[in-house]
């Protein structure tokens, strides 16, 4: 007999024991008491308040020729984009007035003195460089040429630069003889980069590129006769490879499209060094950012 209470006291307690462990947690989150009457209600945990602040711009650009007509539209570009941009030119602060100039540092200087560069590189992480202009033969060979590859190399000694993207200019046949100065210029600055920059190093080669461009108080919108040029001759590439008169089929192309694509190329860590002709540049600038 004892031993029959004794082993009926030792079930008691064990499924006692058994009742409370398994009791003690529910799938809803809610806690129960030891007493089977009792349901602890859930401890309220309020949520802190979610600030979202952008991070502070991490890239530094700088744009040679931030003033003119395809650096103006880079400066804007890369300013959408979150970056810090600064700008060096030879007439210093844009005259353009609009909300996104007051946001690029200017830097005046001139890219045919040596010393012109060295503040502007301070802290700058990529270059994009839009020089360029036509007079003179020689006129044209220094500022296409000389003044690039100047900025070329006073990048490639600085630390920081990683990344390089120049503006240059596709072929145009017989205009390569008529402009000389221009294109050997344009291809003296491309060889420097691309030797310079072997793993950043990214030339952009349009054709006409069109656009609202201003000129003092008065604004051209080239893209009137540019944008529908541009979707004829897309399909006319075939006619490119003509002897002699091929190149003049080069379609025009969006001077957004081109800033877009400098941009992306100058930050972007994957995409491909080397030189990106018209089509290249169109392909790029309908993918979607990074």
């Amino acid at each position: 007999m004892r031993t029959i209470v004794s082993r009926l006291i030792r079930f008691k307690s064990s499924f006692a024991q058994t009742r409370f462990v398994s009791a003690s947690y529910s799938g809803g989150g809610r806690y129960l008491s030891t007493d089977s009457n009792k349901i602890d209600e859930p401890f309220n945990v309020e949520e802190a308040e979610t600030v979202h602040v952008p991070p502070p711009p991490t890239e530094k650009l700088l744009v040679l020729g931030g003033n003119g007509f395809v650096g103006s539209h880079v400066c804007k570009e890369a300013l959408d984009r979150g970056l810090y941009v600064s700008s060096l030119s030879r007439s210093g602060k844009s005259s353009l007035q609009e909300s996104w100039a007051s946001r690029v540092t200017w830097h005046q200087g001139n890219l045919l003195s040596s010393d012109s560069l060295k503040d502007a590189l301070d802290g700058v992480t990529s270059v994009i460089s839009c020089v360029g202009g036509f007079g003179s033969n020689s006129y044209m060979y220094k500022i296409n040429g000389t003044a690039n590859i100047n900025a070329i190399r006073a990048a490639s000694e600085k630390a920081g630069v990683k990344r390089f993207v120049y503006i240059s200019a596709a072929d145009f046949g017989l205009a390569n003889y008529l402009l000389s100065g221009y294109y050997e210029g344009k291809r003296a600055a491309e060889t420097e980069l691309l030797t310079r920059f072997a793993y950043g190093g990214i030339v952009l080669r349009p054709g006409f590129i069109y656009g609202t461009r201003s000129v003092g108080s008065m604004k051209i919108p080239l893209g009137v006769f540019g944008s529908p040029m541009e979707m004829v001759l897309q399909q006319a590439k075939p006619l490119n490879q003509l002897p002699l008169v091929g190149p003049l089929f080069t379609p025009p192309v969006n001077v957004e499209s081109v800033a877009k694509v400098a941009v992306r190329a100058a930050t972007d860590p994957v995409f491909p060094p080397g030189i990106v002709d018209v089509h290249g540049i169109q392909r790029y600038s309908q993918q979607k950012s990074r």
